[in-house]
């Protein structure tokens, strides 16, 4: 048998590719557990490295930065230093209620749309678009996450 066989992947040296951080406590209200939901949907998409969840003024001021864009987005993605995602607590919340969707499913579902980000999948172009929303949809029906893409 294997020495190491029975023993934790922390104890066996093996650290967790994903890692979140609330930095808003307000997540916490909004959606129970999302840390763990926000964990679960990075790793789901093959994703590594950090997801913030933050505040829209944080979000803002990155977007304006970074982008030139003075306002809060859904989700930011970086790959520099180190792959991370941070995610706009307001818009995350708004976008949720206007979509008629649960906060919980649309935080998984921004999380995945990141990671593919992350992986050099983007949305700019007509076909490009439609893979990453087939992507998407494949990975959130694995989380049992309703396809956000599909007509009521």
């Amino acid at each position: 048998m294997d020495p190491g066989a029975s023993r934790s992947p922390a104890q066996a040296g093996i650290r967790d590719e994903v890692s979140v951080i609330v930095a808003d406590p307000a997540w916490r209200r909004l959606v129970p557990h999302a840390d763990t939901i926000a964990a679960r949907a990075a790793r789901a998409a093959g994703a590594q490295g950090t997801v913030v969840l933050a505040a829209d003024r944080v979000v803002h001021r990155l977007n304006a930065r970074h982008r030139g864009r003075n306002k809060p987005t859904n989700i930011l993605t970086y790959t520099v230093p180190a792959p991370e995602m941070l995610l706009a607590l307001g818009v995350v919340r708004r976008e949720a209620a206007e979509a008629g969707r649960r906060p919980a499913h649309h935080l998984a579902h921004l999380v995945v749309h990141g990671a593919l980000h992350l992986a050099g999948h983007d949305h700019h172009r007509a076909g490009e678009a439609r893979r990453m929303e087939l992507a998407e949809a494949r990975i959130l029906h694995r989380l049992r996450v309703p396809n956000p893409w599909k007509r009521a």
